[in-house]
């Protein structure tokens, strides 16, 4: 059975850090599920393809994948199915994030994919006006990155708080079903108690969790924001 995810969820995207490789990788994702169990508070792990499986039979929160390819089982060397993910146990995928860019085509056949197989789609977006167009195509959740602060460990909902309120008034303008998280630097409890204040159901997150030197602690914070605010 595919683990649930609920909101307001904090998603930890391993990347391809030297950091969440392999057993590294491991003590993040149970770092994760300690803190979720501890406080009730949805924590989702993105680990790199190659740990997929490993993590997501070894711990009870959703594992999401980094990507997934609009292609059926067949002929397509190099890919990633849909069919893969879920014989691996996994909740669902990101699509589209500024490092893995797609057509608006792609993401369309893929969240349809994934909502037949039953799994989940987180797709990125870079601003209001991609938000809204991804919003369309009626993923589980859009997470609002804007790619100059990915990395910078300057939060959006500090440095753009604008483009977090726009992107949640205009989305659920055209459709409430859509979840809003946002992303790109941030790091600590403050940082997701904004963005949810915001109006966001949550953040994605990377280098913050990853390469911090207490991970567990890190997203011990973030939980705590998040119970603060209910």
């Amino acid at each position: 059975m595919l683990k649930r995810l609920n909101f307001p969820a904090i998603v930890i995207n391993f990347k391809t850090y030297v950091e969440s490789l392999g057993d590294r990788g491991m003590k993040i994702a149970k770092g994760a599920e300690r803190v979720s169990n501890e406080t009730g508070v949805c924590i989702c792990v993105a680990p790199q393809f190659t740990d997929l499986r490993i993590i997501a039979s070894s711990v009870s929160i959703p594992v999401l994948a980094q990507h997934v390819d609009p292609y059926p089982p067949g002929s397509y060397t190099g890919s990633v199915s849909v069919e893969a993910l879920k014989d691996a146990g996994v909740a669902g995928s990101i699509l589209n994030h500024s490092e893995k860019k797609l057509q608006l085509a792609s993401i369309s056949a893929a969240v349809k994919m994934l909502r037949d197989a039953g799994m989940f789609s987180l797709v990125c977006a870079d601003d209001v006006d991609s938000a809204m167009a991804v919003a369309a195509l009626n993923p589980t959740a859009l997470a609002v990155e804007p790619p100059e602060l990915i990395g910078t460990g300057i939060p959006v909902s500090r440095a753009k708080p604008e483009i977090v309120s726009e992107s949640v008034r205009r989305v659920r303008s055209i459709n409430r079903e859509v979840k809003v998280l946002c992303g790109a630097g941030i790091t600590t409890g403050e940082d997701v108690s904004r963005a949810i204040v915001l109006g966001s159901d949550g953040v994605l997150l990377a280098s913050g969790v990853v390469k911090a030197k207490d991970p567990e602690a890190v997203m011990r914070d973030m939980a705590k924001a998040v119970l603060s605010l209910r």
